[in-house]
């Protein structure tokens, strides 16, 4: 399960979040206070019908009237409810300071509020409004939501948002500058973007280090510049199983503490005109939580290719297994493979290597081990009788961590080591081999690489990033 998880979701969501951070079940209770946009008067973004938040309250309601409708309704099933107040509709900053005062100022007298959440754009954020936000950040849970859609400047020209990538990436510098939570919105199924454009904006955000993201399908409404552009060019919609696809991905490229608060929307059914799929909601989103649990895979899980070689592990070593960890170094792996295999010899040439890993094993109750202090092209003169017994062979090359840099592997001792160790595996048996990018390390794997090509050896490299510098992943089949 992934480690932010109570409810055996894959990714962090915002019930979990609200939940450790209050102790209590939250929700958020969407508010319009009649505001506009900035945007409106270039045209607005092509996509947009009435403004956002259209599930909003009504403006012609006072704040406490459209709360308590909504708190009413809730607390007839959780009493004991609080309550973050979500300013939805439109941009809530577009408006002068005292008009904005006086509805956050009266949202945080009313009982059970805990927070204030603010939909608005980067470009509707003034340096007077910042201040007031940042003394707000100090007596409330604040959240600024920023709508970005897409971190491409020609998609934004194209749907009009009105604001470029730069001025985005400032607004939420200036924000997070002042200690102000940032969730960012985007927009996946924009025209003309391809898989990779969609996956490079999370990337991005990755970078800048928010705290939350909404991420949203496109929806063609009637009545808007989108519509028109769609019955002139039929630009590609995704459809359910690429959503699913790109959704996944994000998720797993996300770095794991950004907090999800939305994976789908849902549009008007009387104004939808695509995808109609969006309207089953709830299919979606079970959707992707079954595609998370087919691929094994998590949120954050490209983030560092050991998560690929645990999630190897755990697929294939078994309960009777007999396994071999060839560079034990601080014990991480072994301690890991104690818990999956029968039993784990564990090998390392440093002395320092062998006492943290006992230690480890030690502390954690773990017995079935046997150490090995030796480098590891030498397996065979202690393995031997396991000769076609062996399931499993691990070696994470490169230096101890923490440890002397000096000393580390080298490809001629770990290319005899994976020689060896191709004879004590049995009919189904694997060797994983992750590599790094310092100098010894490129020439290690180069030198692994060729070896396998040359004898006609089946392998599979498995790359978490397309930065050419980061670690990677072999698995070496017999």
């Amino acid at each position: 399960m992934f480690k932010y998880s109570f409810d055996n979701k894959n990714y962090y969501t915002l019930n979990n979040y609200l939940t450790n951070k209050f102790n209590t079940r939250v929700f958020k209770v969407s508010l319009n206070i009649g505001l506009s946009c900035p945007n409106f008067k270039n045209g607005g973004c092509i996509f947009c019908k009435n403004g956002s938040g259209e599930f909003a309250g009504k403006p012609t309601d006072s704040l406490k009237k459209q709360f308590d409708m909504v708190k009413n309704m809730l607390n007839n099933k959780w009493p004991d409810t609080k309550y973050i107040a979500y300013f939805q509709a439109n941009t809530n900053t577009y408006a002068p300071i005292k008009v904005l005062k006086k509805a956050f100022e009266e949202i945080l007298t009313f009982k059970d509020v805990v927070g204030i959440n603010i939909g608005t754009r980067p470009d509707a954020i003034s340096d007077e409004c910042l201040q007031y936000l940042k003394d707000l950040s100090k007596r409330t849970f604040l959240t600024i939501e920023l709508g970005l859609q897409s971190m491409h400047d020609k998609t934004l020209k194209l749907i009009n948002r009105g604001h470029d990538l730069k001025c985005f990436d400032e607004c939420v510098k200036r924000l997070k500058d002042n200690n102000i939570n940032v969730v960012a919105h985007i927009i996946n199924g924009l025209p003309y973007e391809t898989h990779d454009m969609m996956l490079n904006t999370v990337k991005h955000l990755n970078k800048l280090k928010i705290d939350g993201i909404k991420i949203h399908m496109l929806h063609v409404l009637r009545d808007t510049q989108l519509e028109k552009l769609y019955e002139k060019e039929k630009f590609h919609i995704l459809t359910k199983k690429e959503y699913i696809k790109i959704v996944c991905d994000q998720i797993e490229e996300l770095n794991d503490n950004i907090v999800i608060h939305r994976l789908t929307g849902d549009g008007k059914k009387e104004d939808l005109i695509e995808p109609l799929w969006t309207l089953k909601k709830v299919s979606v989103l079970n959707d992707i939580d079954k595609e998370l649990k087919r691929r094994e895979t998590y949120q954050g899980f490209n983030k560092s290719i050991l998560n690929k070689l645990q999630q190897i592990y755990n697929k294939f070593v078994k309960p009777g297994d007999i396994v071999v960890d060839a560079t034990c170094g601080n014990g991480n792996d072994t301690l890991y493979l104690c818990r999956l295999a029968k039993k784990v010899f564990a090998i390392d040439i440093q002395k320092n290597a062998i006492n943290n890993t006992k230690k480890l094993l030690d502390s954690n109750n773990i017995t079935n081990y046997e150490l090995i202090n030796n480098s590891h092209e030498y397996m065979n003169d202690y393995l031997y009788d396991y000769t076609g017994k062996i399931s499993l062979i691990t070696f994470n090359l490169g230096f101890l961590p923490g440890g002397d840099k000096s000393i580390m592997t080298n490809y001629k001792s770990t290319l005899n080591a994976i020689k060896k160790g191709l004879n004590l595996l049995n009919k189904k048996g694997i060797i994983l081999v992750t590599c790094y990018p310092h100098k010894e390390g490129k020439k290690e794997s180069k030198e692994i690489i060729n070896y396998l090509d040359c004898n006609s050896i089946k392998y599979s490299i498995y790359k978490n990033t397309d930065n050419t510098e980061a670690p990677f992943l072999i698995e070496i089949k017999k």
